[in-house]
């Protein structure tokens, strides 16, 4: 049991007060983005900056059970939509990205369409649906690059059982307009820039630069356990921590970024290959 840090059961609210809950924190970011002082990134550029410091790609389509496949499909067209207001954004010293002052509101008059929504765990459709993919990609490059991440929002519910998984658990960062935003600051004196291009199969992200990297970065996880709370459910958790390399190949330090927590929505007894 994981009695020194409980994990409350998820509380059940009435649509009304998911409505207005959901109006209220908008308004919130909103009134943030208008006050905060903040100099957010908006320049795009379509000459390519000629450094690239990190690359990462990621698959378009899953079978995933019990998911209908449309919605999967439906999110390609989400992602290039998406992924075209973000391509060549320049990240100046300074700087703030925002990953939905970026992109806007997805709409259905954008051509926006009805993609797979993640709501308390369970699979929905919405509007938009499928773009945790795009927030997952650009969090896994920033964690590669010395910007300083400012808003991440962690996943809270563990879906799926680990199928051909590339990279630890805990490494995403879940978004929902407006208010679960990822946000992230150049701190440096080097200037940045995000490409982003769909292939017929994958979402493939590229981060740039002005000048070479200084260092290198691995992501590792420290510590991954499992506890069962005392209202019934099943809390996954691990810890995630950056090593930094100098070019030399010599360790400098190790960082500690993280600490996940979700609650699962299948038996943890399932092995890994299970879809």
């Amino acid at each position: 049991m994981n009695l020194r840090n409980p994990i409350p059961a998820p509380k059940d609210r009435s649509p009304l007060r998911l409505a207005a809950g959901v109006a209220y924190y908008r308004a919130r970011r909103r009134l943030q983005w208008l006050t905060s002082g903040s100099d957010y990134a908006s320049e795009r550029s379509r000459e390519l900056l000629p450094y690239v410091v990190f690359t990462h790609r990621t698959p378009l389509l899953r079978q995933l059970k019990d998911v209908d496949m449309q919605l999967q499909i439906n999110k390609v067209t989400n992602l290039r939509l998406a992924a075209a207001r973000i391509d060549g954004l320049l990240l100046r010293p300074g700087q703030t990205f925002s990953y939905w002052k970026t992109i806007g509101r997805p709409a259905r008059s954008k051509g926006y369409l009805e993609g797979m929504v993640l709501h308390r765990g369970t699979v929905r459709s919405g509007i938009g649906g499928g773009l945790c993919q795009l927030s997952n990609l650009l969090y896994w490059m920033m964690l590669h690059t010395p910007v300083q991440i400012t808003e991440r929002c962690r996943h809270g519910y563990d879906v799926f059982p680990d199928a051909g998984r590339t990279q630890p658990f805990g490494t995403g960062a879940t978004c929902f307009y407006n208010y679960l935003d990822l946000q992230a600051v150049n701190g440096t004196d080097a200037l940045y820039q995000i490409s982003l291009e769909l292939s017929d199969t994958h979402l493939i992200g590229t981060w740039r630069s002005d000048r070479p990297a200084m260092h290198r970065y691995e992501i590792v996880e420290k510590k991954h356990w499992f506890t069962q709370e005392l209202w019934g459910g099943y809390i996954r958790h691990n810890t995630i921590c950056r090593n930094v390399w100098n070019p030399e190949g010599l360790l400098l330090e190790q960082q500690h970024l993280t600490d996940n927590h979700a609650i699962m929505m299948y038996d943890p007894s399932l092995p890994p290959e299970m879809p």
